[in-house]
């Protein structure tokens, strides 16, 4: 792919001047290290439009090996997330997904385009590479949990109180995003408990931290709102899946003072909503913040 134009122009508002920094400095094969690093992992973020454009993310568990790549291009997944299931019946779609490993803070990042194969995927890769450890809290898995299994899904236009107090009690979210002719893509978001905040039934804002500098979220942004949204209940395997439209606020001035750490700060507007309980199998026991997270001030 060439240079992602949301991309150039989120680094152009931030005086980034690396050539060919983003997207289209990163390569479509599975190198060795990331191979083997995928191999292993225990917990799969995806991200993809539905027929109406709208954009979901949701989360998968398995065991080590659950997720393989197949040659340089290709990564076979035996199962398919609760929530997007449907979307890859028939038919290839455009998808981001993200390998994240916890324990040890380590992350990959793979866009490219999927299709059903049985009860799985198999994702043909377009963009592979890794992310930094910042802002990721540390958790354990544990195996089985007795007495669990998948409870009806609840729907809604907008939030329950019940979901605005997980929402702002979380220190971990998911973000889908989408550019036409620039693929789907599914990044992390962590900080301190209260980073995200509901402003409401129908709007959460929360602070964008000092990253990469990439902005392939942002760059989307700059050319499609359209976004989804996926919180995890950790211990009770419980997944919130929002999905609505983000305004990026470059120069929050004021808005900073209440959001340390915010170089940006996002609104977004909650048009739909899916809570499943008792999504993913397991459990994660917490283990620590990360250190640079920013402190939370306390609304008055």
């Amino acid at each position: 792919m060439g240079l992602h134009p949301g991309e150039a122009a989120a680094q152009r508002r931030m005086g980034v001047t690396r050539d060919g920094w983003g997207s289209a400095g990163v390569a479509a094969e599975i190198p060795p290290v990331a191979a083997e690093f995928l191999s292993g992992q225990r917990l799969l973020v995806l991200g993809s439009a539905d027929d109406g454009g709208a954009m979901w993310a949701d989360a998968v568990v398995g065991p080590p090996g659950f997720a393989t790549p197949v040659g340089t291009r290709s990564i076979a997944v035996d199962r398919r997330p609760a929530l997007l299931a449907p979307l890859f019946a028939a038919g290839t779609r455009e998808i981001g997904m993200l390998a994240i490993e916890p324990p040890t803070r380590r992350r990959m990042r793979v866009n490219g385009t999927a299709s059903g194969t049985g009860d799985g995927l198999l994702i043909r890769t377009e963009q592979v590479y890794a992310n930094c450890p910042k802002y990721i809290q540390t958790r354990e898995f544990v195996d089985t949990v007795d007495g669990r299994g998948p409870g009806a899904a609840r729907t809604g236009r907008t939030l329950t109180s019940a979901q605005r107090e997980w929402i702002e009690r979380s220190d971990t979210f998911f973000i889908a995003t989408h550019a036409a002719g620039q693929g789907a893509d599914v990044s992390h978001r962590g900080g301190n408990p209260g980073f995200v905040r509901a402003a409401g039934a129908d709007r959460l804002v929360w602070p964008e931290y000092v990253g990469n500098s990439m902005y392939m979220t942002l760059g989307n942004l700059e050319l499609d709102p359209a976004c989804g949204l996926l919180f995890i209940d950790w211990e009770k395997g419980h997944t919130l899946h929002l999905t609505g439209r983000a305004r990026v606020d470059w120069a929050p001035d004021e808005r900073a003072e209440s959001l340390p750490g915010a170089r940006q700060v996002i609104d977004f507007d909650v048009e739909r909503v899916v809570e499943l309980p008792g999504a993913l199998p397991g459990s994660w026991e917490f283990g620590e913040y990360h250190r640079f997270n920013p402190k939370i001030v306390a609304r008055g």
